[in-house]
């Protein structure tokens, strides 16, 4: 019975010994995981950095770039005579038409049209505006190029060239700065992953550990109850019984529980010398 006991907790603590090998093994190498990748994190972070740092010059040469064309404009403008205001029947400043404005009223009107809204009467006077806008549209984009081929274009276009440069390049570097952070938050979470999974390794490799202990104790007291078992048979059969060579039996076995308590590791046999039962 005492034996039985014995070979069980031994069996017991000798599985959850194996399973403490395994969790110590997976969790060292979720470990070296997690280094590796924050050494990724860190690399990439760095890049993140440079990168807008470079975007921050690139748009200072930008906003440049941009100075460069408002006082292109500006000189071309000031070149240009400038056009008296005029205003309405009730005094009131009358903004200048441009490209952008008739264009748009031509696109809403068109909307009007389809809508049903000019017909009959209204759909001869729909027809003569659109008309005159068209005349308008076409003036508006002659004077506008006439303008930039005056005095003082050459170094409006130069500007405009530049300013297109600038700003491709800020785009590039601003895309390039996105893509280093959305793999430096990627790695992040890869690490927070694996870092998870090693917690998670050293949790079970402790649990496993402490059933091991507990399994370990269970088998010297069975151990130790054995051997009381043992002596106290011993005593009980008298001197005629070979008490001589089971006094030996006795210390050897003496020694072995004595390794055992202390650390050390007793092969098969040895385990098995321990659990006998005389």
């Amino acid at each position: 019975m005492v034996d039985a006991k014995a070979t069980l907790h031994r069996e017991i603590r000798d599985d959850w010994n194996a399973k403490t090998k395994e969790y110590t093994t997976t969790r060292n190498e979720l470990n070296n995981e997690v280094r590796e990748l924050i050494v990724q994190v860190r690399e990439q972070r760095d890049l993140r950095d440079k990168m807008n740092e470079m975007v921050r010059e690139k748009k200072k040469v930008r906003e440049d770039a941009n100075q460069r064309v408002r006082d292109a404009k500006e000189a071309t403008r000031s070149s240009q005579p400038e056009q008296p205001q005029q205003f309405d029947r009730r005094g009131r400043p009358i903004r200048p038409d441009t490209v952008q404005s008739v264009t748009r009223t031509m696109e809403r009107l068109e909307r009007e049209f389809e809508q049903g809204r000019h017909q009959g009467k209204n759909e001869t006077k729909y027809f003569k505006k659109m008309k005159e806008l068209s005349a308008k549209l076409k003036k508006l984009k002659a004077d506008a190029n006439a303008l930039t081929e005056g005095e003082g274009s050459e170094a409006l276009r130069t500007a405009m060239l530049d300013q297109e440069t600038a700003h491709g390049a800020v785009k590039e570097a601003a895309d390039a700065a996105q893509s280093a952070h959305d793999l430096m938050i990627e790695w992040n979470a890869e690490v927070d992953k694996q870092r998870e999974k090693a917690e998670a390794a050293h949790r079970r490799l402790r649990t496993s550990k402490k059933e091991a202990d507990k399994e370990h104790s269970l088998y010297i007291v069975s151990l130790r109850c054995l051997h009381s078992t043992q002596d106290i048979l011993r005593a009980m059969r008298g001197a005629s019984q070979g008490d001589g060579q089971r006094q030996s039996s006795s210390e050897e076995t003496q020694d072995l529980m004595a390794k055992l308590l202390s650390g050390g590791t007793l092969s098969t046999e040895e385990l098995m010398q321990l659990q006998r039962f005389d």
